[in-house]
């Protein structure tokens, strides 16, 4: 059985990953879709999947997902046109919550710690 090198599925991921971000801006035109980030590409083994996670600023989550999983396969087509490998990964979108939940700590640590000061001036 083939496997492929951890190396090239990295090289590969970020590859997918910069070129989808340059095509969905310019393909999936919408201001409903807000702006869109990808975050990050987690492959499989077998290259066959392509987990990509988005984040988006103006717009909700759901849309974008629901936009993004519509427009999944012409996406694949355009990157079958720009990669030259025998096998392009079926793309499955995930909305990443992580930045969202890393500033909502942010502002809880924010807000204890103001809590805190004001406790200590009194």
């Amino acid at each position: 059985m083939h496997k492929t090198s951890p190396h090239r599925n990295q090289r590969l991921a970020d590859q997918i990953q910069r070129d989808l971000a340059e095509l969905i801006p310019r393909e999936l035109r919408s201001s409903s879709l807000g702006l869109i980030t990808l975050q990050s590409i987690e492959l499989s083994p077998d290259l066959a999947h392509a987990k990509v996670f988005f984040t988006v600023l103006g717009a909700e989550p759901e849309h974008a997902l629901k936009v993004l999983q519509e427009k999944a396969g012409y996406l694949h087509s355009l990157l079958f046109k720009r990669l030259h490998i025998h096998t392009v990964p079926t793309l499955h979108f995930h909305y990443d919550s992580s930045v969202e939940h890393g500033i909502e700590m942010s502002r809880l640590i924010d807000q204890a710690l103001e809590s805190d000061q004001s406790g200590e001036s009194k």
